[in-house]
C-alpha cells in the first residue's frame, strides 16, 4: 500500500482586520480623491486628515481614487460616467449596503463590469456597508 506523504499545511489567508479603513482603501497623502455620496462623519474626518483636498459631490479630473456611494440600483448608473475623471492607474470604490435584496454584490459587480472595469478587491467599509474596488483593465491603460 502506498504511503501517504504529509501535506504541507496551507498558510493562513492575510488578515486585514487590524488595518484602518483608509489603509484598506489605499488612501495616501497627496492623492486626488473624489467622494460621491459616501457619508459618515468619522470617515470623512479621517479622510480630511490624510487627504485634505478631497472633493465632495463632483468628481475631480485625474482622481487617484473615486469613492461612490450606491444605496440603490439607480445610483450604480453613475459608474459608467466616471472613467474620464480617473487616472489610468486609479480606482473606483463602490460603497454599498450589506444584506439588502434591492442592491447586492452581484449588482455592483455587474455595474462595474458593464462600465468596462475589472473588480480586484473588496473590504468591510463599516458595520453596515461593504466596498468593492474597480480598476481600468491593464490592457486599456
Amino acid at each position: 500500500m502506498p504511503r501517504k506523504t504529509a501535506t504541507k499545511p496551507r498558510p493562513p489567508e492575510r488578515d486585514y482586520s487590524h488595518r484602518a479603513l483608509l489603509d484598506k482603501l489605499g488612501v495616501k497623502p497627496g492623492q486626488r480623491i473624489s467622494v460621491l455620496g459616501v457619508d459618515g462623519a468619522a470617515f470623512l474626518n479621517d479622510l480630511a486628515a490624510v487627504a485634505p483636498g478631497a472633493a465632495h459631490g463632483q468628481p475631480q479630473k485625474e482622481s487617484d481614487l473615486i469613492l461612490l456611494g450606491a444605496g440603490d440600483l439607480k445610483s450604480l448608473e453613475r459608474v459608467k460616467s466616471l472613467e474620464p475623471h480617473m487616472k489610468r492607474n486609479g480606482a473606483i470604490w463602490i460603497v454599498y449596503p450589506k444584506g439588502r435584496r434591492d442592491i447586492r454584490e452581484a449588482d455592483v459587480m455587474a455595474a462595474g463590469k458593464s462600465a468596462g472595469f475589472t473588480d480586484n478587491r473588496i473590504c468591510r467599509f463599516s458595520d453596515t456597508h461593504t466596498a468593492l474596488r474597480f480598476v481600468i483593465p491593464i490592457a486599456r491603460r
